[in-house]
């Protein structure tokens, strides 16, 4: 959204199956088997709960309409096959419509570690357990609403909304720090450090904060925002969302607590 892509997606036949090559098979296997590992502890039970429920395979990159037929039938969420980058208005659009995007391309060896373009690791492995939770889903579709509506400066200020819940959300549990964020679960490193490095804050969530707080997509983020249960998502989904960034936009920005780089930053 907004930048540009070396990879293609795939596109599937007359039923949607996309042939997947024995090294892409490969490289989600061992994404996967990495990955799984890297969490253990460190995911909130709702996102291990929908894992397990999706039964995703780990040998080889499952199908679309594998993952469609658990979201179905658990919130009625279904996965699209998009492009690997697309505009923010179809993402909106499909959000509301409880489809979510799923770029259909895998990373290289090249991009093994880092990838900034979202594949399909990281959406499916990353976001799709947890749309099988109902506060997620519903908070996940309204998103899609409201940005739907808004103008493209409110997009900047909706942008941060979901960055800091849907990406890079934590939870304050009763066991210690859990993550529910897909940014964070689809990367070993930044789960790691979101969890045990003392360096980033971890604040309170609070909707005007979050609004006036950048990011930036190429770091290991300086602040992330806990929720007390992912249930608190329907909780900020009652919220009158479009008034609160109205305040958050006379408030102004945050300083940024990370050094401008001459690179784009997202907003």
């Amino acid at each position: 959204m907004g930048k540009s892509t070396s990879y293609v997606s795939k596109h599937g036949d007359e039923n949607g199956y996309i042939a997947w090559t024995e090294q892409e098979n490969d490289i989600w296997r061992r994404l996967y088997t990495r990955q799984l590992s890297c969490i253990q502890g460190k995911a909130c039970d709702e996102f291990i709960d929908g894992l397990e429920r999706l039964n995703l395979p780990v040998d080889r990159i499952p199908q679309l309409s594998e993952v469609s037929d658990v979201l179905l039938q658990a919130t009625g969420w279904q996965c699209h096959p998009v492009p690997a980058l697309i505009g923010f208005g179809e993402f909106f659009r499909l959000l509301s419509e409880r489809k979510f995007p799923v770029a259909t391309f895998i990373r290289s060896e090249r991009d093994f570690d880092y990838l900034q373009e979202p594949d399909i690791f990281h959406e499916i492995f990353g976001h799709c357990p947890l749309l099988t939770n109902p506060a997620f889903a519903n908070f996940t579709q309204l998103y899609g609403q409201l940005g739907l509506q808004a103008s493209k400066e409110d997009r900047v200020f909706l942008a941060r909304l979901y960055w800091f819940t849907v990406e890079f959300g934590l939870l304050e549990t009763e066991q210690g720090l859990r993550i529910y964020g897909g940014g964070i679960l689809s990367s070993p490193g930044e789960t790691q450090y979101a969890i045990d490095d003392p360096k980033p804050l971890r604040k309170p969530f609070d909707v005007i904060d979050v609004l006036r707080t950048p990011y930036r997509i190429d770091i290991m983020q300086p602040v992330y925002f806990l929720l007390q249960s992912i249930n608190q998502l329907d909780d900020i989904a009652e919220m009158d969302l479009m008034a609160l960034l109205e305040q958050a936009k006379a408030l102004g920005m945050h300083k940024p607590l990370f050094e401008a780089k001459n690179v784009k930053i997202a907003s």
